[in-house]
């Protein structure tokens, strides 16, 4: 039914388009107005005045029936929602997105409380950049 209505839709933009560009300007911009152009009658004119008005109407009737579609029709699924675990087993519900989607593991701190456990490397000290003396 939405496909239907974005057919719909577009033959109308397309046809409210046609109908603009047909009728005849009243001159003022760049002073290329007025003139005898395609339809000049008055007849022709309030045709094209009442064709623009109903393709209007329907401009925003479709308009306003594809958002409310949009809003309360079939919900998509979130992509977020089908992120597979990284391993195999489920994750504590604490975790969010970011843990799941995997990467290499963080390091584990080095326990200083335990003397069989090696020390870790002491940083270089920064370098000593001269003044401009």
């Amino acid at each position: 039914m939405q496909t239907v209505l974005i057919v719909i839709h577009l033959m109308v933009v397309l046809a409210l388009v046609g109908v603009v560009l047909l009728q005849r300007s009243e001159g003022g911009g760049l002073g290329i107005g007025g003139g005898s152009g395609f339809m000049t009658a008055r007849g022709a004119a309030n045709a094209l005045t009442r064709t623009t008005g109903i393709l209007a109407i329907a401009f925003f009737a479709t308009s306003l029936a594809l958002s409310i579609m949009a809003r309360y029709g079939e919900r998509p699924i979130d992509i977020l929602d089908r992120v597979p675990a990284a391993t195999g087993e489920q994750q504590p519900a604490g975790n969010g997105v970011l843990n799941q989607l995997g990467g290499a593991p963080t390091p584990a701190a080095p326990n200083t409380a335990d003397p069989a456990t090696p020390a870790a490397p002491a940083q270089p000290a920064a370098p000593q950049v001269p003044s401009g003396q």
